[in-house]
């Protein structure tokens, strides 16, 4: 049994991330629910408020040996999978969320576009730590163009398996 701890990624019922999250602390987890400080009209007043930054995911850093105890909080959908497990999140992508919603309110999430010859990183796979460059994207793959040994090979990648420079 391995005592090493990481930072997965937990799907919620919608509108239960800030109880999930309770319950998880009251667990005796360590479990983390990013919070955006947005403006919120009233009909009589404006007020801010702290919404969670990603809808229906909250984190939480535990071993591996503790995934099937999480699942039984009340509220828990499953885990976020990558390739058939649950996806670990770096702890320096976690530190660089909490020091962003600290500094800034009124977050936006925006997804990363992808388009025709922008560079981009492999970060899962065979090609791991690959240069690339993109040729189409079709639904959730993305056509690369890995340009090594003096070749051009061409390869199929899940969308969630590559870095595009702007995150």
């Amino acid at each position: 049994m391995s005592t090493n701890q990481f930072w997965f990624v937990v799907y919620t019922k919608p509108r239960w991330e800030k109880k999930v999250n309770e319950r998880m602390q009251a667990a005796g987890f360590l479990s983390y629910c990013p919070l955006n400080r947005v403006r919120k009209k009233w009909s009589d007043r404006y007020k801010m408020i702290d919404e969670p930054l990603f809808r229906s995911y909250i984190f939480v850093h535990i071993a591996e040996a503790q995934i099937a105890r999480v699942r039984t909080i009340p509220g828990i959908l499953n885990f976020v999978y990558w390739n058939g497990k649950p996806g670990i999140v770096k702890d320096e992508e976690i530190e660089n969320i909490r020091r962003f919603t600290h500094e800034y309110e009124q977050i936006s999430l925006v997804p990363a576009e992808l388009k025709k010859d922008a560079r981009v990183t492999i970060y899962q796979g065979i090609f791991m730590d690959q240069e690339a460059r993109v040729q189409k994207v079709v639904n959730n793959k993305v056509e690369v163009l890995i340009e090594s040994l003096n070749y051009k090979l061409v390869a199929y990648i899940d969308r969630s398996n590559i870095v595009h420079p702007s995150e």
